[in-house]
């Protein structure tokens, strides 16, 4: 019988972000076959960790996990975390995070099209307040991403944040 050790012998004992989803893992799971291979562990010696070494597994996916993330956040150039009558819009620049801060008086939901079409239009009239504010990185950009994210910031194109840093400056 093989006895398997688990990558998180050799790196950190604790998560630096959290475990993916099991969607989340499920949509990877090509990716998570590819992260076995790298140690050699085929599909039935997986099979066999998660039933007689489930501590080992649950390190596994911890570790894939957090690789997952890293990649994720390196790749991260834009955030917007949205609610009706704010818009919170981050751009990740070399040494900073960019922020632009859109707060709309008006009866629009700025989480919808028309919303965004109004905004568009009217984003110098008096019911819409713009504040901007940049921000040094910690000495660890993507765990300051990854606290964005938690406060339910989401990764995106940066189309609206381009947008509207076009129109104010």
């Amino acid at each position: 019988m093989r006895v398997f050790f688990s990558l998180s012998r050799i790196l950190p004992k604790h998560m630096k972000y959290i475990r993916l989803t099991k969607e989340q893992l499920e949509e990877l799971h090509q990716e998570f076959i590819n992260f076995l291979a790298t140690q050699s562990i085929t599909g039935k010696e997986w099979q066999q960790i998660k039933q007689t070494q489930p501590k080992v597994a649950e390190q596994e996916l911890d570790v894939f996990s957090d690789l997952i993330w890293e990649g994720a956040l390196d790749r991260a150039k834009y955030l917007l975390n949205s609610s009706p009558q704010q818009l919170f819009m981050f751009k990740m620049e070399q040494d900073q995070i960019k922020l632009i801060l859109v707060k709309t008086t008006a009866p629009m939901d700025l989480t919808t099209a028309d919303g965004l079409t109004w905004l568009q239009t009217n984003i110098l009239s008096n019911h819409v307040e713009l504040f901007t504010a940049a921000k040094e990185y910690s000495e660890d950009r993507n765990k300051d991403i990854f606290e964005l994210i938690q406060q339910g910031a989401e990764i995106s194109e940066g189309t609206l944040f381009e947008t509207i840093s076009g129109q104010i400056s």
